[in-house]
Protein backbone atom coordinates (compact mmCIF):
# COMPACT_ATOMS: atom_id res chain seq x y z
CA UNK A 1 0.00 0.00 0.00
CA UNK A 2 1.01 3.61 -1.29
CA UNK A 3 2.34 5.71 2.12
CA UNK A 4 1.04 8.59 0.08
CA UNK A 5 -2.26 9.62 -1.78
CA UNK A 6 -0.17 12.41 -3.68
CA UNK A 7 3.10 13.32 -4.26
CA UNK A 8 3.81 16.79 -6.08
CA UNK A 9 7.17 16.32 -7.25
CA UNK A 10 9.83 19.18 -8.01
CA UNK A 11 8.45 22.09 -6.90
CA UNK A 12 9.85 25.81 -5.49
CA UNK A 13 7.89 26.12 -2.17
CA UNK A 14 6.48 28.81 -1.37
CA UNK A 15 6.08 29.42 2.30
CA UNK A 16 4.44 32.66 4.55
CA UNK A 17 7.08 34.24 6.86
CA UNK A 18 9.96 31.99 5.26
CA UNK A 19 12.31 33.89 2.65
CA UNK A 20 12.87 32.35 -0.81
CA UNK A 21 12.08 29.52 -2.18
CA UNK A 22 12.94 25.70 -2.17
CA UNK A 23 13.08 23.19 -4.29
CA UNK A 24 11.15 19.97 -2.90
CA UNK A 25 8.87 17.33 -3.36
CA UNK A 26 5.21 17.14 -1.40
CA UNK A 27 3.94 14.03 0.07
CA UNK A 28 -0.29 14.25 0.68
CA UNK A 29 -1.95 11.78 3.06
CA UNK A 30 -5.56 12.07 3.30
CA UNK A 31 -6.07 15.43 2.36
CA UNK A 32 -3.29 16.80 4.46
CA UNK A 33 0.44 17.47 4.04
CA UNK A 34 2.04 15.00 5.23
CA UNK A 35 5.85 15.26 4.15
CA UNK A 36 7.83 17.73 2.62
CA UNK A 37 11.17 16.83 1.19
CA UNK A 38 13.09 16.68 -2.12
CA UNK A 39 13.90 12.66 -1.27
CA UNK A 40 10.14 11.84 -1.59
CA UNK A 41 10.42 8.44 -3.42
CA UNK A 42 7.66 8.96 -6.34
CA UNK A 43 7.40 5.20 -6.30
CA UNK A 44 5.42 5.58 -3.08
CA UNK A 45 2.30 7.31 -3.70
CA UNK A 46 -0.99 6.26 -5.54
CA UNK A 47 -0.89 9.21 -7.79
CA UNK A 48 2.02 11.73 -8.80
CA UNK A 49 2.17 14.97 -10.34
CA UNK A 50 5.23 17.14 -11.40
CA UNK A 51 5.33 20.13 -10.55
CA UNK A 52 7.98 20.84 -13.30
CA UNK A 53 9.94 23.74 -11.16
CA UNK A 54 6.71 25.38 -11.12
CA UNK A 55 5.93 27.85 -7.49
CA UNK A 56 3.69 26.04 -5.19
CA UNK A 57 2.22 28.47 -2.94
CA UNK A 58 -0.54 27.55 -0.18
CA UNK A 59 -4.09 27.74 -1.77
CA UNK A 60 -5.60 31.23 -1.57
CA UNK A 61 -7.94 32.71 1.18
CA UNK A 62 -9.96 34.78 -0.58
CA UNK A 63 -11.27 36.21 2.27
CA UNK A 64 -13.72 38.87 0.57
CA UNK A 65 -16.32 37.58 -2.31
CA UNK A 66 -20.15 37.85 -2.82
CA UNK A 67 -22.25 34.96 -4.25
CA UNK A 68 -25.71 35.44 -4.94
CA UNK A 69 -25.43 38.87 -4.98
CA UNK A 70 -26.86 39.62 -8.67
CA UNK A 71 -27.25 35.67 -9.61
CA UNK A 72 -28.98 32.93 -8.01
CA UNK A 73 -27.02 31.85 -5.36
CA UNK A 74 -26.65 28.51 -6.12
CA UNK A 75 -25.35 29.29 -9.55
CA UNK A 76 -22.98 31.67 -8.45
CA UNK A 77 -21.73 28.72 -5.70
CA UNK A 78 -21.01 26.76 -8.97
CA UNK A 79 -19.89 29.29 -11.67
CA UNK A 80 -18.02 31.41 -9.94
CA UNK A 81 -16.46 28.96 -7.35
CA UNK A 82 -14.83 27.48 -11.01
CA UNK A 83 -13.52 31.05 -11.54
CA UNK A 84 -12.29 30.59 -8.04
CA UNK A 85 -10.11 27.21 -8.59
CA UNK A 86 -8.89 28.88 -12.05
CA UNK A 87 -7.18 31.49 -10.28
CA UNK A 88 -5.19 29.05 -7.10
CA UNK A 89 -8.27 29.84 -4.46
CA UNK A 90 -8.88 27.31 -2.69
CA UNK A 91 -11.03 28.96 -0.08
CA UNK A 92 -13.91 32.11 -0.42
CA UNK A 93 -15.34 33.63 2.28
CA UNK A 94 -18.53 35.43 0.90
CA UNK A 95 -20.76 38.13 2.53
CA UNK A 96 -23.81 37.26 2.93
CA UNK A 97 -26.76 39.41 4.60
CA UNK A 98 -30.78 39.79 4.36
CA UNK A 99 -32.49 42.24 2.72
CA UNK A 100 -32.52 42.97 -0.93
CA UNK A 101 -30.48 41.43 -3.45
CA UNK A 102 -28.74 37.54 -2.06
CA UNK A 103 -32.05 35.43 -1.17
CA UNK A 104 -34.36 38.95 -1.19
CA UNK A 105 -35.50 38.37 1.98
CA UNK A 106 -35.63 39.55 6.04
CA UNK A 107 -36.25 37.37 9.00
CA UNK A 108 -34.04 36.05 11.22
CA UNK A 109 -30.46 34.15 10.62
CA UNK A 110 -32.00 31.15 11.88
CA UNK A 111 -34.47 30.56 9.37
CA UNK A 112 -32.24 32.12 6.64
CA UNK A 113 -28.92 30.66 7.22
CA UNK A 114 -29.73 27.20 6.82
CA UNK A 115 -31.19 27.98 3.41
CA UNK A 116 -28.04 29.40 2.25
CA UNK A 117 -26.34 26.75 3.60
CA UNK A 118 -28.64 24.21 1.92
CA UNK A 119 -28.45 26.02 -1.39
CA UNK A 120 -25.17 25.78 -1.77
CA UNK A 121 -24.39 22.73 -0.32
CA UNK A 122 -22.31 20.19 -3.35
CA UNK A 123 -22.11 23.73 -5.52
CA UNK A 124 -18.78 24.52 -4.99
CA UNK A 125 -15.69 23.54 -6.39
CA UNK A 126 -13.43 25.47 -3.82
CA UNK A 127 -13.90 25.17 0.60
CA UNK A 128 -16.15 28.01 1.16
CA UNK A 129 -17.81 29.97 4.59
CA UNK A 130 -19.48 32.95 5.00
CA UNK A 131 -19.35 36.32 7.00
CA UNK A 132 -22.61 37.72 8.48
CA UNK A 133 -24.52 41.51 8.79
CA UNK A 134 -26.57 41.56 11.66
CA UNK A 135 -29.09 44.12 9.75
CA UNK A 136 -31.72 44.38 12.81
CA UNK A 137 -31.64 44.81 16.27
CA UNK A 138 -32.76 41.01 16.35
CA UNK A 139 -29.63 39.51 14.28
CA UNK A 140 -27.35 40.98 17.38
CA UNK A 141 -29.11 38.38 20.00
CA UNK A 142 -28.43 35.75 17.10
CA UNK A 143 -24.66 36.03 16.97
CA UNK A 144 -23.70 33.58 19.69
CA UNK A 145 -25.78 30.70 18.21
CA UNK A 146 -24.09 31.84 14.16
CA UNK A 147 -20.99 31.08 16.36
CA UNK A 148 -21.81 28.33 18.12
CA UNK A 149 -23.89 26.29 15.97
CA UNK A 150 -23.10 27.25 12.84
CA UNK A 151 -19.06 28.31 12.84
CA UNK A 152 -19.73 32.02 11.95
CA UNK A 153 -17.15 33.84 13.08
CA UNK A 154 -16.64 37.34 11.55
CA UNK A 155 -19.23 39.69 10.97
CA UNK A 156 -20.22 43.10 9.07
CA UNK A 157 -21.30 46.21 9.28
CA UNK A 158 -21.65 48.54 5.94
CA UNK A 159 -21.67 51.79 7.23
CA UNK A 160 -22.86 53.91 4.16
CA UNK A 161 -26.41 52.30 4.10
CA UNK A 162 -27.47 55.53 6.36
CA UNK A 163 -28.96 57.02 3.07
CA UNK A 164 -27.65 54.56 0.44
CA UNK A 165 -28.50 51.86 -0.61
CA UNK A 166 -25.96 49.50 -2.54
CA UNK A 167 -25.94 52.16 -5.82
CA UNK A 168 -26.64 55.25 -4.32
CA UNK A 169 -29.10 57.54 -2.92
CA UNK A 170 -32.08 55.73 -1.12
CA UNK A 171 -35.15 57.08 0.02
CA UNK A 172 -36.36 53.96 1.42
CA UNK A 173 -33.91 52.15 3.81
CA UNK A 174 -36.14 50.02 5.50
CA UNK A 175 -37.44 48.68 2.52
CA UNK A 176 -34.25 48.06 0.63
CA UNK A 177 -32.83 46.43 4.09
CA UNK A 178 -36.29 44.16 4.67
CA UNK A 179 -35.65 45.91 8.69
CA UNK A 180 -38.48 45.81 11.01
CA UNK A 181 -40.06 49.21 11.00
CA UNK A 182 -39.04 51.58 13.16
CA UNK A 183 -35.79 50.31 13.47
CA UNK A 184 -32.91 52.08 12.13
CA UNK A 185 -29.60 50.99 10.25
CA UNK A 186 -27.14 53.62 11.76
CA UNK A 187 -24.23 54.47 13.90
CA UNK A 188 -26.71 52.92 17.30
CA UNK A 189 -27.25 50.23 15.63
CA UNK A 190 -23.45 49.91 14.86
CA UNK A 191 -22.39 50.29 18.10
CA UNK A 192 -24.74 47.75 19.52
CA UNK A 193 -23.93 45.16 16.99
CA UNK A 194 -20.01 45.59 18.21
CA UNK A 195 -21.27 45.19 21.67
CA UNK A 196 -23.27 42.20 20.62
CA UNK A 197 -19.67 40.82 19.26
CA UNK A 198 -17.44 41.75 22.21
CA UNK A 199 -20.20 39.89 24.00
CA UNK A 200 -19.79 37.05 22.22
CA UNK A 201 -16.13 36.74 22.28
CA UNK A 202 -16.16 36.99 25.92
CA UNK A 203 -18.87 34.00 26.26
CA UNK A 204 -16.50 31.66 23.98
CA UNK A 205 -12.77 33.05 25.30
CA UNK A 206 -11.63 29.64 23.34
CA UNK A 207 -12.44 31.58 19.97
CA UNK A 208 -12.64 35.28 20.74
CA UNK A 209 -9.20 35.66 18.38
CA UNK A 210 -10.68 34.81 15.81
CA UNK A 211 -14.16 36.40 16.02
CA UNK A 212 -14.58 39.61 14.33
CA UNK A 213 -15.83 42.59 12.78
CA UNK A 214 -14.97 44.04 9.71
CA UNK A 215 -16.54 46.81 8.06
CA UNK A 216 -17.23 48.27 4.75
CA UNK A 217 -16.23 52.46 5.63
CA UNK A 218 -17.98 54.94 3.59
CA UNK A 219 -19.89 57.80 5.32
CA UNK A 220 -23.26 58.10 3.73
CA UNK A 221 -24.36 61.89 4.02
CA UNK A 222 -20.83 62.59 2.40
CA UNK A 223 -21.77 60.55 -0.58
CA UNK A 224 -25.02 61.84 -0.86
CA UNK A 225 -23.71 65.56 -0.91
CA UNK A 226 -20.71 64.84 -3.23
CA UNK A 227 -23.05 62.83 -5.92
CA UNK A 228 -25.30 65.47 -6.01
CA UNK A 229 -22.29 67.90 -6.41
CA UNK A 230 -20.72 65.70 -9.52
CA UNK A 231 -24.04 65.21 -11.37
CA UNK A 232 -24.56 69.21 -11.07
CA UNK A 233 -21.55 69.86 -12.46
CA UNK A 234 -21.71 67.48 -15.03
CA UNK A 235 -17.83 68.19 -15.81
CA UNK A 236 -16.58 63.94 -14.96
CA UNK A 237 -18.01 61.24 -16.63
CA UNK A 238 -17.34 57.60 -16.19
CA UNK A 239 -15.32 56.09 -13.33
CA UNK A 240 -13.79 59.15 -12.50
CA UNK A 241 -17.38 60.63 -12.09
CA UNK A 242 -17.90 57.99 -9.16
CA UNK A 243 -14.73 58.06 -7.96
CA UNK A 244 -15.38 61.61 -7.01
CA UNK A 245 -18.81 61.01 -6.00
CA UNK A 246 -17.47 58.60 -3.25
CA UNK A 247 -14.17 60.76 -2.32
CA UNK A 248 -12.12 59.40 -0.44
CA UNK A 249 -12.27 61.59 2.78
CA UNK A 250 -15.50 59.68 2.90
CA UNK A 251 -13.83 56.22 3.82
CA UNK A 252 -11.67 58.19 6.32
CA UNK A 253 -14.37 59.79 8.15
CA UNK A 254 -15.81 56.21 8.55
CA UNK A 255 -12.89 54.99 9.65
CA UNK A 256 -12.13 57.08 12.31
CA UNK A 257 -15.91 57.13 13.59
CA UNK A 258 -15.87 53.25 13.34
CA UNK A 259 -12.13 52.78 15.17
CA UNK A 260 -13.83 55.12 18.10
CA UNK A 261 -17.05 53.07 18.54
CA UNK A 262 -15.06 50.18 18.95
CA UNK A 263 -12.80 51.59 21.59
CA UNK A 264 -16.01 52.74 23.19
CA UNK A 265 -17.63 49.14 23.16
CA UNK A 266 -14.05 47.22 23.79
CA UNK A 267 -13.89 45.03 20.39
CA UNK A 268 -10.48 45.01 20.10
CA UNK A 269 -11.01 42.79 16.58
CA UNK A 270 -11.64 45.18 13.39
CA UNK A 271 -11.51 44.43 10.03
CA UNK A 272 -10.92 47.89 7.54
CA UNK A 273 -12.17 46.76 4.18
CA UNK A 274 -11.05 47.36 0.74
CA UNK A 275 -9.21 50.50 1.22
CA UNK A 276 -8.92 52.65 -1.89
CA UNK A 277 -6.99 55.72 -0.86
CA UNK A 278 -4.22 57.05 0.41
CA UNK A 279 -6.64 58.95 3.11
CA UNK A 280 -8.21 56.08 3.66
CA UNK A 281 -4.72 54.07 4.86
CA UNK A 282 -3.43 57.42 6.74
CA UNK A 283 -7.07 57.28 8.43
CA UNK A 284 -6.68 53.71 9.90
CA UNK A 285 -3.03 54.37 10.34
CA UNK A 286 -3.99 57.58 12.78
CA UNK A 287 -6.25 55.40 14.39
CA UNK A 288 -4.46 52.34 15.14
CA UNK A 289 -2.16 54.94 16.65
CA UNK A 290 -4.88 56.83 18.67
CA UNK A 291 -6.56 53.05 19.97
CA UNK A 292 -3.29 50.89 20.21
CA UNK A 293 -5.27 48.30 22.17
CA UNK A 294 -7.77 47.99 18.96
CA UNK A 295 -6.13 44.66 16.68
CA UNK A 296 -7.07 46.18 13.50
CA UNK A 297 -6.44 44.73 10.51
CA UNK A 298 -6.33 46.17 6.76
CA UNK A 299 -7.74 44.85 3.46
CA UNK A 300 -6.89 45.87 -0.21
CA UNK A 301 -8.24 44.37 -3.27
CA UNK A 302 -6.45 43.03 -6.40
CA UNK A 303 -8.63 45.49 -8.11
CA UNK A 304 -7.85 48.42 -6.68
CA UNK A 305 -4.01 47.29 -7.00
CA UNK A 306 -4.02 46.59 -10.18
CA UNK A 307 -6.17 49.46 -12.22
CA UNK A 308 -7.39 53.24 -11.60
CA UNK A 309 -10.58 55.28 -12.94
CA UNK A 310 -8.56 55.97 -16.00
CA UNK A 311 -7.10 51.89 -16.89
CA UNK A 312 -10.02 50.09 -15.94
CA UNK A 313 -11.75 48.62 -19.60
CA UNK A 314 -15.23 50.76 -19.17
CA UNK A 315 -17.98 51.22 -16.75
CA UNK A 316 -17.38 47.69 -15.67
CA UNK A 317 -15.25 48.60 -13.31
CA UNK A 318 -17.94 50.33 -10.96
CA UNK A 319 -17.09 49.21 -7.37
CA UNK A 320 -17.78 50.09 -3.78
CA UNK A 321 -15.85 52.30 -2.95
CA UNK A 322 -14.58 53.47 -5.98
CA UNK A 323 -11.37 52.52 -8.46
CA UNK A 324 -8.92 55.75 -7.68
CA UNK A 325 -6.48 57.84 -9.56
CA UNK A 326 -2.75 56.49 -9.66
CA UNK A 327 -1.35 57.88 -7.01
CA UNK A 328 -3.26 55.96 -4.87
CA UNK A 329 -3.03 52.52 -6.66
CA UNK A 330 0.77 53.36 -6.23
CA UNK A 331 0.11 54.87 -2.68
CA UNK A 332 -1.69 51.53 -1.37
CA UNK A 333 1.32 49.36 -2.84
CA UNK A 334 3.63 51.16 -0.79
CA UNK A 335 1.35 50.37 2.03
CA UNK A 336 1.68 46.76 0.89
CA UNK A 337 5.41 46.76 0.72
CA UNK A 338 5.51 48.07 4.23
CA UNK A 339 3.72 45.70 5.69
CA UNK A 340 0.87 48.11 6.64
CA UNK A 341 -1.68 46.18 4.48
CA UNK A 342 -2.34 42.56 6.23
CA UNK A 343 -4.24 40.64 2.94
CA UNK A 344 -5.11 41.13 -0.35
CA UNK A 345 -8.48 40.10 -2.13
CA UNK A 346 -10.73 40.11 -4.76
CA UNK A 347 -14.21 41.15 -3.75
CA UNK A 348 -15.46 39.24 -6.15
CA UNK A 349 -19.03 39.82 -7.05
CA UNK A 350 -20.34 38.62 -10.45
CA UNK A 351 -22.42 40.98 -12.24
CA UNK A 352 -23.65 39.95 -15.70
CA UNK A 353 -23.72 42.65 -18.71
CA UNK A 354 -27.77 42.18 -18.31
CA UNK A 355 -27.62 43.73 -14.31
CA UNK A 356 -24.39 45.82 -14.71
CA UNK A 357 -25.24 48.09 -17.45
CA UNK A 358 -28.24 50.25 -16.96
CA UNK A 359 -30.22 52.78 -19.62
CA UNK A 360 -28.21 55.04 -20.53
CA UNK A 361 -25.58 52.06 -20.93
CA UNK A 362 -22.92 54.62 -20.52
CA UNK A 363 -24.16 56.20 -17.29
CA UNK A 364 -22.02 55.37 -14.41
CA UNK A 365 -24.83 56.48 -11.97
CA UNK A 366 -27.38 53.63 -13.29
CA UNK A 367 -24.72 51.03 -13.78
CA UNK A 368 -24.87 48.49 -10.97
CA UNK A 369 -21.48 48.60 -8.47
CA UNK A 370 -19.30 45.33 -8.72
CA UNK A 371 -17.13 43.06 -10.61
CA UNK A 372 -15.50 39.56 -10.08
CA UNK A 373 -11.83 38.95 -10.02
CA UNK A 374 -11.19 36.05 -8.01
CA UNK A 375 -9.23 34.23 -11.10
CA UNK A 376 -6.54 37.29 -11.18
CA UNK A 377 -6.27 37.63 -7.55
CA UNK A 378 -2.66 35.47 -7.07
CA UNK A 379 -1.65 36.11 -10.90
CA UNK A 380 -2.14 39.44 -10.38
CA UNK A 381 -0.57 39.61 -7.18
CA UNK A 382 2.20 37.72 -8.61
CA UNK A 383 3.16 39.81 -11.31
CA UNK A 384 2.96 43.17 -10.03
CA UNK A 385 4.14 42.74 -6.72
CA UNK A 386 7.13 41.02 -8.50
CA UNK A 387 7.68 44.45 -10.74
CA UNK A 388 7.99 46.55 -7.74
CA UNK A 389 10.06 43.90 -5.76
CA UNK A 390 7.40 42.48 -3.61
CA UNK A 391 8.89 39.18 -1.78
CA UNK A 392 7.28 36.05 -2.61
CA UNK A 393 6.48 34.74 1.04
CA UNK A 394 5.00 37.85 1.37
CA UNK A 395 2.50 37.68 -1.16
CA UNK A 396 1.79 34.34 0.36
CA UNK A 397 1.16 35.83 3.48
CA UNK A 398 -1.01 37.98 2.06
CA UNK A 399 -2.83 35.85 -0.57
CA UNK A 400 -3.23 33.30 2.35
CA UNK A 401 -1.90 32.94 5.76
CA UNK A 402 -2.75 36.00 7.10
CA UNK A 403 -6.95 35.95 6.61
CA UNK A 404 -6.71 32.29 7.25
CA UNK A 405 -5.34 33.25 10.71
CA UNK A 406 -7.56 36.11 11.44
CA UNK A 407 -11.02 34.38 10.08
CA UNK A 408 -10.33 31.17 12.12
CA UNK A 409 -9.39 28.82 9.33
CA UNK A 410 -6.38 26.98 11.60
CA UNK A 411 -5.60 24.17 8.70
CA UNK A 412 -5.39 26.38 5.53
CA UNK A 413 -3.02 29.21 4.47
CA UNK A 414 0.36 27.55 4.78
CA UNK A 415 2.27 24.63 3.47
CA UNK A 416 3.15 22.52 5.80
CA UNK A 417 3.21 19.21 8.09
CA UNK A 418 -0.72 18.63 9.24
CA UNK A 419 -2.17 21.64 7.21
CA UNK A 420 -4.78 20.87 4.44
CA UNK A 421 -3.11 20.10 0.63
CA UNK A 422 -4.45 23.32 -0.94
CA UNK A 423 -1.77 23.76 -3.19
CA UNK A 424 -1.80 26.46 -6.35
CA UNK A 425 0.39 25.95 -9.06
CA UNK A 426 2.38 29.21 -10.53
CA UNK A 427 4.42 29.46 -13.86
CA UNK A 428 6.18 33.09 -12.65
CA UNK A 429 7.58 33.48 -16.60
CA UNK A 430 3.83 32.82 -18.28
CA UNK A 431 2.82 35.85 -20.19
CA UNK A 432 -1.07 35.84 -21.13
CA UNK A 433 -3.83 38.82 -22.15
CA UNK A 434 -6.33 38.77 -19.78
CA UNK A 435 -10.02 38.11 -21.66
CA UNK A 436 -13.07 38.04 -19.58
CA UNK A 437 -14.11 34.50 -22.15
CA UNK A 438 -11.11 32.68 -20.79
CA UNK A 439 -12.92 32.83 -17.37
CA UNK A 440 -15.01 30.37 -15.81
CA UNK A 441 -17.19 33.09 -13.97
CA UNK A 442 -20.28 33.75 -15.54
CA UNK A 443 -19.39 37.34 -16.16
CA UNK A 444 -19.06 38.30 -19.77
CA UNK A 445 -16.83 41.51 -19.24
CA UNK A 446 -13.93 42.32 -16.94
CA UNK A 447 -12.36 45.42 -15.73
CA UNK A 448 -8.94 43.71 -16.56
CA UNK A 449 -9.64 43.14 -20.09
CA UNK A 450 -6.21 43.42 -21.79
CA UNK A 451 -4.44 43.51 -18.77
CA UNK A 452 -0.92 41.65 -19.88
CA UNK A 453 0.02 39.30 -16.95
CA UNK A 454 3.54 37.90 -16.05
CA UNK A 455 2.11 34.83 -13.88
CA UNK A 456 -0.18 32.55 -14.62
CA UNK A 457 -2.06 29.70 -12.00
CA UNK A 458 -1.66 26.16 -14.14
CA UNK A 459 -2.96 23.67 -11.68
CA UNK A 460 -5.27 23.60 -8.22
CA UNK A 461 -5.67 21.25 -5.85
CA UNK A 462 -7.83 21.32 -2.90
CA UNK A 463 -6.96 19.07 0.13
CA UNK A 464 -4.56 17.13 -2.34
CA UNK A 465 -7.38 16.90 -4.98
CA UNK A 466 -6.84 18.18 -8.39
CA UNK A 467 -9.49 20.70 -9.06
CA UNK A 468 -7.71 22.64 -11.81
CA UNK A 469 -5.35 20.80 -14.52
CA UNK A 470 -3.43 23.01 -17.06
CA UNK A 471 -5.63 25.92 -16.66
CA UNK A 472 -9.28 23.85 -16.87
CA UNK A 473 -11.45 23.24 -14.37
CA UNK A 474 -11.33 19.30 -13.57
CA UNK A 475 -13.74 17.37 -11.06
CA UNK A 476 -16.98 17.55 -9.35
CA UNK A 477 -17.82 20.24 -6.84
CA UNK A 478 -15.68 18.77 -3.74
CA UNK A 479 -15.91 22.02 -1.90
CA UNK A 480 -17.03 22.27 2.05
CA UNK A 481 -18.63 24.46 3.95
CA UNK A 482 -16.08 25.70 6.61
CA UNK A 483 -17.48 25.86 10.16
CA UNK A 484 -14.71 28.01 11.73
CA UNK A 485 -12.67 27.24 13.92
CA UNK A 486 -11.65 24.63 11.27
CA UNK A 487 -8.75 22.06 12.32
Amino acid sequence: MANYDLILHDVDLVRPGVEGVRRTSIGVRDGKVAAISPDLDTADADEVVDGGGRLAFPGVVDAHQHWGIYNELGADAASESRACAQGGVTTALTYMRTGQYYLNKGGDYATFFPEVLETTRGRAHVDYGFHLAPMMRGHIDEIPELVETFGVSSFKVFMFYGSHGLHGKSDDQSSFLMIPEGERYDYAHFEFVMRGIQAARERFPERAAEISLSLHCETAEIMTAYTELVEKEGVLTGLEAYSASRPPHSEGLAISIASYLAHETGLTNINLLHLTSRKAVDAALRMARAFPHIDFRREVTIGHLLTDFRTAHGLGGKVNPPLRDRDDVDALWEYVADGTIDWVVSDHACCRDETKFGDPRDDVFVAKSGFGGTEYLLAGLVTEGSRRGLPLHRVAELASANPARRYGLRAKGDLDIGYDADIALVDPDHHWVVRAEDSESTQEYTPFEGFELTARVTDTFLRGHRVLEDGKVVGDPAGRYLSRPTT
